[in-house]
């Protein structure tokens, strides 16, 4: 195809994850009940944090702002899939596009980065908890959240510039139910060199440091847990880390499927299931692993729920 400059064409295809028309109903009513249940979820974690006193802590609130990001992150990527196999039209106009790749990566990012907050706030917790007050004060917690999105928006930023100097075939199709970066990068008719520099020195960044952060602070937090003498303490510190943990290894999980998928197969096929995962199935689990481990959650959620009812 001939390439052409995005402002002589308006839209790409996105080819999403089927294209039997047999698998479209059962499609839309998976991701449709999924994503309800997300949003749901994710704001019932939300209200009660901001209901009840007892969840006014620094934990909770990291928690807060983790749901809220989880709504925007699966709002950016699956009502659009959604619409798409009700109306049976994949277009997305290159505005459009352009603003899904840029929310969908600011998300993901701020989610990664919330989670490193939050390993580090179970890490003062717990190996130094004497200081936990003074080092994990209202202040330094929301400096903590506003340095995450300043930072992640900066980073963002640069991909949708050097995003919005590469020139597409007309009637480009993208294999993929959203506008990822990477796949848009493969798509594209000029050189994108620039663009997967970046790219890589970002995922480092913003990939590797912050798992290295998450992995240092779970060591410590080992170390200081099998120093401890009562049993009761140590299952304790342990209960208020599993929740966190169980919310890692599904986020860098997928994240590192969504990788080697990538990597290893030339198709799109396994890295778009993949992706799947990680932009759907974690942000609708997220709610049910903190508040089924997590009692405080569930005692606030009961007295919540309570409140609505009467």
């Amino acid at each position: 195809m001939e390439a052409k400059n995005h402002t002589e064409f308006s839209q790409f295809f996105l080819l999403g994850l089927s294209k039997d028309p047999e698998l479209q109903p059962l499609l839309f009513g998976l991701f449709l009940s999924m994503y309800l249940v997300t949003v749901l979820g994710n704001l019932l974690i939300v209200l009660a944090v901001v209901s009840d006193a007892r969840l006014h802590t620094p934990m909770y609130f990291f928690l807060s702002n983790l749901s809220l990001v989880d709504i925007c992150f699966t709002s950016t990527t699956v009502p659009k899939m959604v619409v798409d196999i009700l109306t049976h039209s994949r277009a997305i106009s290159y505005g459009g596009c352009l603003v899904q790749m840029t929310l969908a990566l600011l998300f993901v990012c701020v989610d990664d980065m919330l989670l490193t907050v939050m390993a580090y706030d179970r890490f003062v917790a717990i190996c130094h908890p004497l200081r936990y007050t003074v080092i994990m004060k209202p202040r330094h917690c929301a400096l903590l959240v506003l340095m995450s999105w300043c930072g992640i928006s900066l980073t963002t930023l640069v991909h949708l510039l050097l995003a919005m100097r590469l020139t597409f075939s007309v009637g480009t199709e993208i294999p993929h139910f959203f506008c990822d970066l990477p796949q848009l990068l493969k798509v594209a008719s000029s050189d994108t060199s620039i663009n997967d520099i970046y790219l890589y020195v970002s995922t480092v960044l913003l990939g590797v440091l912050p798992v290295t952060g998450i992995l240092y602070s779970y060591s410590k937090i080992v170390s200081s847990l099998m120093r401890m003498s009562s049993t009761a303490g140590r299952y304790k510190a342990f209960s208020t880390c599993g929740s966190h943990l169980c919310v890692v290894c599904l986020f860098y999980g997928t994240g590192v499927g969504v990788y080697f998928s990538s990597a290893v197969t030339p198709s799109s096929q396994s890295s778009t299931i993949a992706s799947v995962i990680y932009t759907v199935v974690t942000p609708l689990l997220n709610p049910f692993v903190y508040s089924l481990r997590n009692k405080d959650v569930k005692g606030a959620l009961g007295r919540l729920l309570s409140r609505a009812a009467s």
